[in-house]
This record gives C-alpha cells, sequence and structure tokens, in this order.
C-alpha cells in the first residue's frame, strides 16, 4: 500500500523520493503518532509536501490511496430516509406568505437589533419570528425566510442575507495546474516586458561571433539573463460564491505563475480589508497588514483582482460589513487606497459581464476601479492587459 501511495505521488508531480518514503516508515515504527487515519495523514503530509501550493493534490492523491481506511468494520451501512437529511428547521412558505413578512428596515436598525437580541437571548430557538434561531421569519439565523436580514451559519437558500456571520474553511490554489488552454498564456504575455539586468552569466552567442570575426580570435561575450521584468501584485478573492469558479482561477494562478517572475499573490474574501493572508487555513492567525502590502511594494507594480465582487453593498460601504469580523474602515476605503497606490489596476470579474447589471456590489466595485473591470474570458483578459500595459 505505501509503495502504491509514493507511486501516485510522484505521478501527481509531488516529488517524492525513496528517502522520505523511508522517514515515514521510521516514525510509524517508532509510533510517533497516535494510530488514526486522521494522525497519518498528518504525518505523511509533513513528510512529503514541501510546498503549500501542492496540499490540494496531496489530498486528492491521499484520499484516492486510502479511500475506507477510515471506515468501520463489520458495521453494515445503515439507509437513512432522505427526508431526514433535510435541515430539520427548514421553513417553507409560499409566496403569498413571503410578501407578508416585513423588512426590519436600514444596516443601522437590524446591526442594533441584532445587538439587542445577542443580549437578550439565552437559548436555542426555532421557528420563530423574532429571536436568533432556524427555520423561522427572524431576520437573524439561518434555514429559514427574511426579506433581508443576517445569515448566522447555516446554508444559503435565497440570497437575501445583507451579512453573513459563519466559519468558513477555504483551500488553497494549486499553481502547478495545467491550463485547459494556452491561450490564457498567450494573453497574459501581452503584459510581459523583457529586460536584462544582474550579472552577466548568459552567453551571448550573436556578439560572440561579430567579436570573434571582427578580432580573428576567439572572442566570448557575456550577457546578462533575459527574464520579465513586469512586477504583479494578484489579489485572489476564494470562498462562498467564488467555490464554483476554483477551476478556472487555478488555470490563471497557475498561467501568472509561470509566466511572471516577480509575482506576489494574497487571499481576500470579497473585499479587501486592513488584512490579507497567503495560507486560507491560517487566515485568521497569519494575516498581512494591507499597510505593509502598500508599503513595501512599489507604485510600479501591476494590480490584479481576481472575484465575483458579489456580496452585500454593505461590506463595501459601511464599516463592521465584512462577513468574517468587524472592519472597523469601511472595504471601498481599501479599494481605494490600492487603486491610488497602484495606478495599472485592473479587476477580472469571473460572472458573464451582462449579469454585471443586476448586481448592486459589482457596479460599487467597478465604480471603484473607474470602469477597470474586464470578464475572465480570452478576450476580457487581452483587454485587461492592454489596460495594464497602457503607459501613465
Amino acid at each position: 500500500m505505501f509503495f502504491s501511495f509514493l507511486d501516485e505521488l510522484r505521478a501527481a508531480g509531488i516529488p517524492a523520493s525513496l528517502k522520505e518514503h523511508l522517514i515515514l516508515l521510521e516514525a510509524l515504527d517508532r509510533d510517533v503518532i497516535a494510530r488514526t487515519p486522521e494522525a497519518f495523514y498528518y504525518l505523511a503530509r509533513a513528510t512529503f509536501v514541501k510546498d503549500e501550493g501542492l496540499l490540494d493534490r496531496f489530498d486528492q492523491v491521499f484520499a484516492k490511496v486510502f479511500r475506507g481506511i477510515a471506515t468501520t468494520y463489520g458495521v453494515a451501512p445503515a439507509e437513512i430516509p432522505e427526508d431526514w437529511l433535510k435541515a430539520i428547521a427548514e421553513k417553507f412558505l409560499t409566496p403569498e406568505e413571503m410578501a407578508a413578512i416585513e423588512s426590519l428596515g436600514s444596516w443601522d436598525e437590524i446591526m442594533e437589533t441584532l445587538k439587542q437580541r445577542l443580549a437578550e437571548q439565552h437559548e436555542r430557538h426555532q421557528g420563530g419570528s423574532k429571536w436568533i434561531g432556524t427555520g423561522g421569519t427572524s431576520p437573524f439565523g439561518n434555514s429559514g425566510y427574511n426579506p433581508e436580514g443576517v445569515r448566522i451559519g447555516g446554508e444559503s437558500k435565497h440570497g437575501r442575507a445583507l451579512k453573513v456571520w459563519d466559519q468558513r474553511a477555504f483551500k488553497n490554489l494549486d499553481n502547478t495546474k495545467e491550463l485547459g488552454t494556452r491561450n490564457i498564456k498567450v494573453a497574459l504575455r501581452r503584459l510581459r516586458r523583457f529586460a536584462r539586468e544582474g550579472a552577466a552569466d548568459e552567453l551571448d552567442i550573436d556578439a560572440t561571433i561579430d567579436g570573434t570575426a571582427r578580432q580573428g580570435w576567439l572572442d566570448v561575450r557575456m550577457r546578462p539573463e533575459r527574464h520579465n521584468a513586469v512586477k504583479l501584485l494578484l489579489f485572489l478573492d476564494v470562498g462562498g460564491s467564488m467555490d464554483p469558479f476554483v477551476k478556472l482561477c487555478e488555470e490563471l494562478f497557475s498561467a501568472a505563475t509561470a509566466e511572471f517572475k516577480n509575482m506576489e499573490f494574497f487571499y481576500f474574501h470579497n473585499c479587501p480589508y486592513e488584512g490579507v493572508w497567503k495560507d486560507n487555513r491560517r487566515r485568521f492567525t497569519e494575516r498581512t497588514p494591507t499597510w505593509d502590502v502598500l508599503h513595501k511594494y512599489g507604485h510600479d507594480y501591476k494590480l490584479i483582482f481576481v472575484g465575483d465582487a458579489s456580496m452585500s453593498a454593505y461590506e463595501i460601504s459601511h464599516p463592521g460589513g465584512s462577513v468574517e469580523h468587524f472592519n472597523e474602515e469601511p472595504g471601498a476605503v481599501w479599494m481605494q487606497r490600492l487603486v491610488d497606490t497602484y495606478p495599472a489596476a485592473v479587476w477580472l470579474n469571473v460572472l458573464p459581464e451582462a449579469h454585471w447589471s443586476y448586481t448592486q456590489s459589482v457596479q460599487l466595485i467597478r465604480g471603484l476601479m473607474q470602469d477597470r473591470m474586464y470578464p475572465l474570458t480570452l478576450p476580457g483578459l487581452d483587454a485587461a492587459m492592454r489596460e495594464l500595459s497602457r503607459k501613465r
């Protein structure tokens, strides 16, 4: 089983040597972990994975090789009725009943009422119209219905929440994923500007031939290595409504990693605020202050946002609008700072351009980007690269 594991890791492009295989066996022999599949998974991952960009591929290989290892032997699977799988507190209303339910009002009124509910409520509620709970018509909770409120936990049903409070787990994008089409790379190459800098450590064949012919003896000429001098900052929206577009974003991420030597990337969720991050598993503990990004990377960097720009408008316009923390400054303030710092900036939207006018948040982001929003399609990429290449 372990040899097939090693072969599958190599086939997936994860550098797994015999030395690492022996280290894994030695660790198991010395009982450094508990004898559970979960503990073995973390031990194997720590042994074989040296690049965080390969974590997602390691998970796929591990699931393929060790499928079924965590099942309980001798226990027959039980048939669960389909209706049991539905949310126990989910409430179904007719269109007429929905129309009769009124919104609390403005953002300030809703947040003030939520603050009062949190102070007064001391137990779980289900199916009501006032308290924080499930399956009711209250503006606070999940699995129910209200024309405008705060979803706390659960899953989106009607897409009407003006704010979401939930703990989410996002995965890093795989920067070595092969592109579905080489045309994306070709579109990105439009941005490239080659320069020769540094030590002369590359043979200049043309100059050597010319010098030898002129001098009459071998005249070896060297030159600095030719490389892409464009500096790129890539801001990637992850999680939530971006989940259906992971493959597309991985293809773009892979192409950008291959094409740009001077590239830095950061993740954000919905809208950039005071902190961004590089590892989605540690986004609460290892954040990079956005001020540090603005101060560290010069104005000559090109800035590319990738996201659907689809969120509650309050996430852009109001303090406290973020779905995961209380942001002291609106997202629009941070967006403006980023765009002012990096004049060459574009937003690549994963949604079709025909859908943009139906979402208020897309229009707000588009305005902050000074209309420099392009669809994440081949023509859109080409237009975005032309914009970034424009002299300022």
